[in-house]
């Protein structure tokens, strides 16, 4: 449920603007100089924002594609990611955007067109390499689909660049655009998984792991290039007998024809952002059990890491090949 919306003066006029507000009329916009006055004003309550979201609708000025770490990517030479949105609908208990920002509050920027032109001036310059576009960094890829229109906009104007791939990162299973059209050859639509005794304890306002596999093997009958995020994995008791479930559970529904990529990544947090998700989270027993300081990161102990990563990626070996393996540990 939105509180309230805010509009940018400058954008509006909008169409996008106006095409959303039409999904909204029992709201009554409030119109404002810049997103950041509203979204990074100080003495913000996260948690409580987050139970009363407003949703601002604006426009990005710079910086629309951005380069991913180093050790950052599913297979092709060159990597960027694209944020149309800040903050997401779900509520999980280790997301980083609780550390990263002040304010609960979603912001949409609706100049899709900008983001649209450097994305083509970097696929033009590549034109000889493989890329991939990485969205739903600081959001969830199709989880705001119904107001935001993303998917629609942007997968047919990657249809037309056979070299570059888009990645849709998401729990959502409101994949009604993708239902609706022809399966793209360089789209990969990437969903977050883990065993479904953990999710349930985090991951807060997300669609069941049973409701995220059934979408996932919809998809994959429809001919939808698949990636499997295992990131991050959580240890806890009988993990190893939860994962086996788990990956029994996907692969049993899922031909493996259409698995693009499959990623595991560790529970790691820079330590001030670490601080700021503790101090709003005190309860939290994932947050609080086994986690311990190394360097400047907060994780699971090294031992730990390595064990969940060898013990999985050796599960994961009897159903697809290595070569779709890949580990997440940039950090943006």
């Amino acid at each position: 449920m939105i509180n309230q919306i805010y509009i940018e003066n400058e954008i509006k006029d909008h169409p996008r603007v106006q095409s959303i507000l039409k999904k909204f009329k029992r709201k009554n916009p409030i119109f404002i100089d810049k997103y950041a006055s509203v979204f990074n004003k100080k003495n913000q309550n996260f948690r409580i924002q987050k139970k009363y979201p407003s949703l601002i609708l604006s426009q990005k000025k710079t910086s629309y594609v951005l380069k991913t770490p180093a050790d950052f990517g599913i297979g092709n030479s060159h990597n960027f990611y694209f944020s149309h949105m800040y903050n997401c609908l779900y509520d999980c208990e280790y997301c980083f955007l609780q550390g990263m920002y002040s304010s609960a509050d979603y912001v949409l920027f609706v100049n899709f067109e900008d983001f649209e032109e450097e994305i083509k001036e970097k696929i033009s310059f590549l034109k000889n390499d493989k890329v991939t576009f990485f969205s739903g960094y600081d959001c969830d890829s199709l989880a705001f689909e119904k107001v935001s229109g993303f998917v629609k906009y942007f997968l047919p104007i990657f249809k037309k660049f056979p070299n570059a791939d888009i990645e849709l990162r998401t729990k959502s299973t409101q994949v009604d655009p993708l239902f609706s059209m022809e399966p793209i050859s360089n789209c990969v639509v990437a969903f977050s998984l883990m065993p479904t005794e953990i999710a349930k304890k985090v991951d807060h306002k997300a669609p069941s792991i049973e409701k995220r596999i059934n979408t996932i093997s919809e998809l994959a009958s429809m001919g939808w290039k698949i990636g499997l995020r295992f990131d991050p994995l959580i240890h806890g008791e009988n993990w190893k007998i939860l994962y086996s479930n788990l990956f029994e559970n996907v692969f049993k529904k899922i031909d493996k024809k259409v698995i693009h990529s499959i990623t595991l990544g560790p529970l790691r947090f820079p330590k001030n952002m670490f601080k700021k998700i503790i101090s709003m989270n005190p309860k939290s027993k994932l947050l609080s059990d086994t986690l311990v300081l190394r360097g400047n990161k907060i994780s699971y102990s090294n031992g730990i890491e390595q064990e969940m990563q060898s013990f999985c990626t050796g599960l994961l070996k009897d159903y697809s090949p290595e070569t779709l393996f890949f580990s997440c540990k940039g950090n943006f």
